[in-house]
């Protein structure tokens, strides 16, 4: 009985003690975040750098590919042997590591909270060469997922390898991220946002200014080696007169149907591919596609960074304009659809900028009102297309803005973005990376699931205007059970609150939980804290 009280005692102390420390170690990490914001955003910097690189050397082996096969057709079914021999070497990559399918922001997403535990070292390798075969053969992905993805694996073998807390590790994930999409697209601004905006889906000074010190050092990173343009070096030489406003909300509202369509389509595409036996005979499909398309259609290859730029110049007709939609439409699909690792933010972005081109050549067919301005309905088209598509709308604006070099058309862009939020939202569509997620989560392997250590972890969570929280006291709240709320901030004080504290709109609480509640402590966040109520 002694004995068992002692084993008891030393247990609780234990237990003490990593509450104690993860606690501690929170509040001096404030202090400590810039500086690893910093060495996590020029590891992540590096090695999407050195990914965007080298598939920039596929594009041009691809581009001479191509052209050697149409000149020697001896060559064509070789070329079509090797893609079947990609298919395969990619299904290989997905037995070994399945996380590495798709875009990989829901898996960053489901890893932050808490619901998936992906092998750092393992999703960095199997994702760089996926990645590589898949866009370095031509299907319809963009490099933006990866390099999320990338980024975020670089900066948990970082906190591995420095054995960190884990709720640093999430922090510093986060970091990765950031830095990842801000090294695709040379956007650091985007990239913070978008960990904001999307990633944790709340406003945090932690996340704020580690993701800031991160992507600025990776965009430094990806600036050396690529130079100081934009992606888009299209110039945008008029600003639209106020009387052409009414036809931008016009496209954010046809967009915004558009987007709806877009989501609706990926969820079906990957629905339907279920159906098929294999692996690899659903890879086998876009990449044969992509022989196919790389002889007859080869613009539809790809991301399309350089189609945009081929839009801008004006050379393209509005048939060749819905001819391209619909083609690089179906190909994203199908690409995308069979789990083939890559993103879908440049393929979006592009699809954007011709529904924009398609809109001004129509409303100039029919009045000629629009004469000079088919940059700016490119890029109010890309804008809106990513607000309606991933409902993250301020990231959109700040994305494209970076992306050409220019702030001066904030409030066309913000226009458009609305309206094409507003569309889908209104009819019920979830935006796109919460529908993969869904879909991840309830698909994934136990094997796959979070490894639970017994670690304590901290959780912040934001009282928003109109939820259920705002007003309750702190015990009437239903926590998951191992869960106590640590500290609350308002404005500017912190303080430890009690059960009888009432939560006010704007309130930052932080969480103290077992690793094992940290999923059902999200879900519990989102339901009483995040989601607002409509009385």
């Amino acid at each position: 009985m002694l004995k068992e009280n002692k084993e008891g005692e030393r247990k609780m102390r234990s237990e003490g003690n990593t509450v104690t420390n993860t606690i501690n170690r929170y509040r001096s990490f404030r202090y400590a975040l810039i500086l690893e914001g910093v060495a996590v955003g020029a590891i992540a910097g590096v090695v999407v750098v050195a990914f965007r690189y080298l598939l920039g050397y596929a594009e041009i082996l691809l581009h001479n590919i191509l052209n050697y096969g149409r000149t020697h057709v001896w060559f064509v079914p070789v070329w079509f042997l090797i893609l079947a021999a990609a298919a395969v070497i990619v299904t290989l990559l997905l037995k070994w590591d399945s996380l590495i399918s798709g875009s990989g922001i829901p898996q960053v997403e489901g890893e932050i909270m808490g619901e998936i535990d992906e092998c750092w070292w393992r999703v960095l390798t199997a994702k760089l060469a996926g990645g590589l075969i898949g866009l370095g053969c031509g299907l319809s992905l963009g490099r933006e997922g990866p390099s999320i993805q990338l980024g975020a694996m670089a900066a948990k073998g970082f906190s591995r390898l420095t054995k960190r807390v884990k709720t640093e590790e999430k922090l510093l994930m986060t970091c990765g991220a950031t830095a990842g999409l801000s090294a695709a697209f040379n956007a650091p601004i985007a990239g913070v946002l978008f960990s904001l905006e999307e990633i944790h889906k709340h406003f945090s000074p932690e996340i704020l200014l580690s993701s800031m010190a991160a992507s600025i050092t990776s965009d430094f990173v990806s600036r050396n080696v690529f130079g100081l343009k934009p992606v888009f070096t299209f110039n945008i030489t008029h600003m639209m007169p106020l009387s052409t406003y009414a036809h931008v909300l016009i496209l954010g509202v046809i967009i915004g149907l558009m987007g709806v369509v877009y989501n609706t389509c990926l969820s079906k595409s990957q629905d339907l591919y279920q159906k098929i036996p294999g692996q690899t005979l659903r890879l086998l499909i876009p990449f044969m596609m992509a022989g196919v398309f790389g002889f007859l259609y080869p613009s539809v290859l790809g991301g399309g960074h350089s189609l945009v730029e081929v839009l801008s110049s004006g050379e393209m007709v509005i048939g060749s304009m819905c001819l391209l939609f619909v083609v690089k439409f179906v190909f994203s699909m199908v690409s995308f659809g069979s789990g083939a690792p890559g993103g879908i933010f440049l393929p979006l972005l592009v699809m954007g900028a011709v529904i924009g081109g398609i809109y001004f050549n129509a409303v100039g067919m029919v009045s000629g009102s629009l004469d000079g301005l088919l940059g700016n309905f490119i890029i109010l088209g890309m804008a809106g297309y990513f607000s309606a598509i991933v409902r993250a709308p301020i990231t959109g604006i700040i994305l494209i803005s970076e992306m050409t070099g220019s702030f001066s058309h904030l409030l066309t862009l913000s226009m458009v973005s609305l309206a094409a939020y507003l569309v889908p939202d209104i009819m019920r569509c979830a935006p796109v990376y919460d529908q993969l997620l869904h879909r991840l989560l309830a698909k994934q392997n136990p094997e796959k699931k979070a490894v639970l250590t017994g670690e304590k972890v901290l959780v912040e969570g934001m009282i928003f205007h109109g939820s259920a929280a705002e007003g309750m006291k702190v015990s009437e709240i239903a926590w998951p059970k191992t869960c106590l709320v640590v500290s609350l901030m308002r404005g500017e004080a912190e303080f430890v609150p009690r059960g009888d504290t009432k939560l006010l709109a704007g309130d930052k609480i932080v969480v103290l939980c077992d690793e094992t509640a940290e999923g059902q402590l999200h879900r519990t966040l989102q339901e009483f804290c995040e989601t607002v109520k409509m009385q």
